[in-house]
């Protein structure tokens, strides 16, 4: 690089004499000419070196070396032309403004050839050429990856081409590779360029564009495989090895969650925070989240004991449970709860702990009416009692327009806790969202035992939907949404499209690689085709978070709960066993 830098300069020179003065120049005018070229070379090799420019600082030919170049030859020219204008009256201006220009150019020019030579070279001595591929966006995603396989020894794809939906694309070349089509033409376009391989190259695909590309290439024999979302690179870099195979976290979509981890702090940091449920998946992701927060204790309360256990081990590591920091407990049991709660005083409380299954709900309602009804009266009474300062109950979209036994008791719940906030003028809130992938009993849980068993899978319907959300976003966003919300809010986070129960159903057994059916159970009591996030009386309102919205809901004192619930029969239950479809509400 230094030779060659060099050789620019004298090219420069001989490209200006030849071109403004056809080489007619006087012998003292040569004598400048030849001092102001060595002179830059010699700053050139200085100045190349002092910022490393030839000690590999950039990658040859890179933007940023380019970059560092011209810096370089102007920071030269500027130098140069002063001193020689002062120096030399019969000094050519037009060396001082033309030749620096033809000097980067002749310099760049050779970096250039030097790329893509051995980008070229690379290419025929590649001794086992990876899988054919053809990569479905043209954007930055499909640039980096274009680059990572060209400059990778051993890329397990080779590209044959680019898809992109944008009609501005289509004569676009992204290292040589052409595009060759639009988003309606990728089976044709890889059946003509022989791919094997489609690479969904768009780090932010909707669940819609990811199904269809899946379908598509389903159909056509070809395997789809997904660039990660953002939120999972590192700085948003592309590496090859985090390319996977599609999978149901896909069909969620990809939307990255920005938190304020500053606001977050601000009501957890030095503070002692208590998590009930602590051993379900929500409570046992909440606590983790919390526990890198830094809070001075965190509480971790659940009746099940190898649930305490399993949480505990994944915070620290120590599974001895000899310490105050996890408390066995039953939220129905008032008067043991309330005294942990005097005890260990907590500041801060989430409220996990709940019954959630719904058709065991419909069958057993007292149960949900004793644990996510009196069990939440019993930590609402205890916070309130004890001074706690903030109170996150963990709430679901089952509440809204709530037709079963689990939105039932859930809503009240949420009512509860408004109460309770207008009463203590603390900030005590719920926090509203849909299923989580991934949690116990969850439909993915249900379905890999189905396929374990081979087959079939049960949907209750081939049109219900539901609002999924991975567990480590929806705490994620129950974290922020308790750092922005107002006494007595209800938070309804933000769930993205809703997802077809079938579609995880067809993507599971493929991933499988089994041939499994799909058979139809029909809709159970309480249960909703397609769910809601809100009800119909319910308005929502922005917050400071674009993936959170606030709602208000009744205030609900405890005294009237207890006054109108005095036996089970005014819960919400079938009537099955009377002949009659009609179902009673809770009051």
């Amino acid at each position: 690089m230094v030779g060659w830098d060099a050789v620019s300069w004298l090219l420069a020179l001989f490209g200006f004499l030849l071109v403004r003065h056809e080489f007619a120049l006087s012998e003292r005018m040569w004598v400048i000419a030849a001092a102001y070229v060595a002179a830059a070379i010699g700053l050139q090799v200085v100045g190349g070196f002092a910022t490393h420019l030839y000690l590999g600082r950039s990658k040859v030919g890179s933007f940023d070396e380019v970059t560092s170049l011209a810096q370089i030859v102007v920071a030269n020219s500027v130098i140069l032309g002063a001193t020689f204008y002062i120096a030399a009256p019969l000094f050519s201006r037009g060396i001082a403004f033309v030749m620096p220009a033809l000097a980067f150019l002749f310099m760049a020019a050779g970096r250039w050839v030097f790329r893509m030579a051995r980008q070229q070279d690379r290419r025929r001595r590649t001794e086992h050429p990876g899988v054919p591929a053809l990569i479905y966006g043209a954007g930055d995603a499909g640039h980096q990856l274009a680059g990572l396989v060209d400059s990778s020894g051993d890329s397990p794809y080779s590209i044959v081409g680019f898809i992109d939906d944008d009609p501005r694309l289509r004569f676009l070349r992204v290292n040589g590779y052409r595009v060759l089509g639009r988003g309606v033409d990728l089976v044709a376009a890889a059946r003509a360029a022989h791919a094997e391989v489609v690479v969904l190259a768009i780090s932010q695909a909707s669940p819609q564009l990811i199904q269809d590309v899946s379908d598509r290439c389903t159909e056509a024999g070809l395997d789809l495989v997904v660039v990660p979302p953002l939120r999972e690179m590192i700085s948003g870099r592309i590496d090859l090895d985090e390319l996977r195979a599609f999978n149901v976290a896909d069909l969620l979509g990809r939307r990255p969650i920005e938190t304020e981890l500053s606001e977050i702090a601000g009501y957890v940091t030095g503070k002692v925070v208590l998590v009930t449920g602590a051993g379900g998946s929500i409570g046992s992701e909440l606590a983790r989240q919390v526990s890198q927060l830094g809070p001075s204790k965190l509480i971790l309360l659940d009746r099940d004991e190898s649930a305490l256990h399993a949480t505990k081990l994944s915070l620290d590591g120590d599974g001895l449970l000899d310490t105050d920091d996890t408390v066995l407990c039953d939220i129905r049991d008032q008067g043991a709860l309330c005294a942990a709660f005097a005890r260990l005083a907590p500041e801060v409380v989430f409220h996990a702990a709940a019954l959630k299954h719904l058709p065991m709900l419909e069958r057993f309602p007292e149960e949900g009416w004793k644990t996510n009804v009196l069990g939440t009266l019993n930590v609402l009474e205890c916070a309130a009692t004890n001074g706690v300062q903030h109170f996150v109950n963990i709430s679901t979209d089952k509440a809204a327009d709530a037709t079963s036994v689990l939105g039932q008791t859930k809503r009240l719940a949420e009512r509860l806790t408004a109460w309770y906030a207008g009463e203590t003028g603390m900030s005590f809130l719920s926090v509203r969202f849909g299923n989580v992938l991934g949690s116990r009993g969850s439909v993915l849980d249900t379905f890999r035992a189905q396929i374990e068993r081979g087959g079939p899978l049960t949907v209750t319907d081939p049109e219900v939907s539901r609002f999924f959300m991975t567990i480590p976003e929806a705490c994620e966003l129950v974290l922020q949404a308790a750092a922005i919300g107002h006494p007595g809010d209800v938070l309804v986070l933000d769930m993205g499209e809703p997802v077809r129960i079938i579609d995880v159903a067809r993507r599971l057994i493929e991933e499988s690689g089994k041939d499994i059916q799909i058979s139809f159970s029909g809709l159970r009591d309480g249960e909703k085709l397609h769910e809601v996030l809100l009800s119909a009386e319910e308005r929502s309102r922005h917050t400071a978070h674009p993936l959170i919205t606030q709602v208000s809901v009744p205030h609900l004192s405890p005294a009237d709960v207890l006054a109108n619930r005095l036996d089970l029969d005014d819960l919400e239950v079938p009537m099955s066993h009377q002949g009659d479809s009609s179902r009673k509400r809770i009051r």
